[in-house]
């Protein structure tokens, strides 16, 4: 704020590079090839728009960013996949993940895919557009941003706001709360039973998952708290990336609430292009499967997270198929014509198949065996008699 208006982008992109090379500075240039190689893909698509270059040059964009993101990501993860499948020993390469890979690639390929189909004006200043991608509130655990929201924010001027300053400071401090006092202190319960499966109760683990997931919200929306309210300090509104998740009463709403800004990224730049809904009922349902695979797959590179997308795909698109007829068995249900018991029974049982597809997810952190859980989940119950 102490700077001149044309310098504050300048020096909040230095802080940005500052900030990244504090965890990582070597791979500071490979996000920085990412920020060139889209800029200039961007300013390709603008320029020969109209003709079959703009689109080759959308995916060059396209197959540059993932294969980044697969070399770095995914490389070991293939290599041990093809020697458990064919009995080879091909080494591994032991490369570290760079910090923020996945949130900083999904932006830059937003920006190249939204200039192509005209969501986005191609941006001229390659400061800006360095700004966006670098922007370190957002760089290591997001909300993943788009341009169109964040370009007028880069380019209007702003002033120092005690009020801005003392909201987003608030909004830092309750997310430290909640990283460090809870979800750091759930973390030791839920470690503790993980790690070891095989000597734990029925109860020990659905208590342990139920944690798991409550940590899982502290921990994430905490960091994303941060995030918004460093943000706002500077003078920048970011997207909300959780709304209220466990008050949501069907398992599709749960996922409408969590992870905003990535659910949103699969569901505009990879389900409306799969056809969406728009297709036959069998490849709609595919769709959604789909999305939750690459959503696991997007967390980690292993196994279990593969198979979280896959459970929670088939949950999602189930609850899409069968919408309708629970929509009119709920009509006849005696129960449910007690408002506060149809919201409290459609809550626990959402919340209850996400604590149960939570069971992959929670084994890959804590590397054990999902179904040594899941078949011990409804043991030991007879001593709590």
């Amino acid at each position: 704020f102490l700077v001149p208006r044309k310098m504050k982008n300048l020096v909040l992109f230095l802080g940005s590079l500052v900030f990244y090379a504090w965890g990582e500075p070597v791979y500071i240039f490979l996000m920085l090839f990412s920020t060139i190689s889209d800029y200039v893909w961007g300013r390709l698509i603008e320029e020969y728009r109209g003709k079959d270059r703009s689109r080759i040059f959308l995916l060059c964009s396209i197959v540059i960013n993932l294969f980044i993101l697969g070399f770095f990501k995914y490389a070991d993860f293939l290599m041990q996949t093809v020697n458990a499948v064919f009995g080879t020993s091909i080494p591994f390469l032991n490369l570290p993940l760079p910090i923020g890979i996945s949130f900083y690639t999904f932006q830059t390929m937003s920006y190249t895919i939204d200039v192509y189909k005209r969501r986005c004006k191609v941006e001229t200043n390659p400061l800006h557009y360095a700004l966006f991608v670098s922007f370190f509130p957002t760089l290591i655990t997001g909300p993943i941003e788009r341009y169109p929201q964040m370009r007028p924010q880069i380019q209007k001027s702003r002033r120092f706001s005690y009020g801005r300053c003392a909201g987003g400071a608030f909004r830092m401090l309750w997310g430290y709360t909640k990283k460090m006092v809870i979800a750091d202190n759930l973390s030791h319960y839920v470690s503790l039973v993980y790690g070891d499966v095989g000597s734990m109760s029925g109860p020990n683990l659905v208590a342990a998952t139920v944690l798991f997931a409550v940590q899982l919200y502290m921990d994430f929306s905490g960091c994303c708290d941060i995030a918004l309210g460093a943000a706002r300090i500077l003078g920048y509104d970011l997207i909300e990336n959780f709304q209220s998740p466990f008050e949501a009463r069907t398992f599709n709403d749960f996922w409408r609430r969590w992870h905003i800004s990535m659910t949103s990224w699969f569901r505009d730049y990879v389900y409306f292009s799969l056809g969406g809904s728009r297709c036959a009922p069998w490849r709609h349902y595919l769709n959604i499967v789909i999305v939750f695979v690459c959503s696991g797959l997007w967390h980690g590179a292993d196994w279990r997270y593969l198979a979280w997308g896959l459970f929670t795909g088939l949950l999602a698109a189930f609850g899409v198929m069968t919408a309708r007829a629970r929509q009119r068995i709920n009509r006849y249900n005696p129960l449910y014509r007690m408002g506060w018991f149809k919201v409290f029974w459609q809550c626990l049982f959402t919340n209850a198949l996400f604590c149960l597809t939570l069971v992959f997810f929670a084994s890959a952190i804590y590397n054990t065996d999902p179904f040594a859980v899941y078949g011990s989940l409804l043991q030991g119950w007879d001593g709590l008699t």
